[in-house]
């Protein structure tokens, strides 16, 4: 028998990822200009890496699916390893002798995409959570029949 807990469970984790997603991405727009960071160097964009996790605890369920159910969760948070980009200021108060600054590694465009994802995922989520939702509620109603 599939479980409907088990299945909002996964979603509630996904909510969870794609929130924390959304908030590294806000972060790496809202710091796109800063040249120099506490430590002296230019903004780096972070990433969320994600990680599938296999729930023993429901094995029958994912059994009866043909293999156990995943729920995903955050594995990490890393800086990109992209250089800094230069750009040519020279009025820039951070420029070097050349006039050449070094900016952090954002895309606003790419960044821009990745908000979209995430947020079309919590979407499709939240979706999944009141579907099940509504399925528990029309089956308490089958059983008042």
């Amino acid at each position: 028998m599939i479980s409907l807990i088990s299945g909002a469970d996964n979603a509630a984790a996904a909510l969870n990822a794609q929130r924390v997603r959304m908030d590294v991405v806000s972060q790496n727009i809202a710091n796109a200009q800063v040249s120099k960071g506490v430590d002296g160097q230019p903004y780096r964009r972070q990433q969320v890496v994600f990680e599938n996790v296999l729930q023993d605890q429901v094995q029958l369920a994912g059994d009866a699916l043909g293999g156990r159910p995943q729920m995903i969760r955050i594995a990490r948070i890393e800086e990109d390893k992209q250089p800094p980009r230069i750009l040519h200021i020279p009025n820039h108060p951070h420029a070097d002798k050349d006039g050449n600054v070094a900016m952090p590694n954002v895309n606003i465009h790419e960044e821009m995409v990745d908000l979209m994802v995430a947020s079309r995922g919590f979407e499709a989520n939240l979706a999944s959570i009141k579907t099940a939702r509504n399925m528990a509620l029309q089956t308490l109603q089958i059983g008042k029949r």
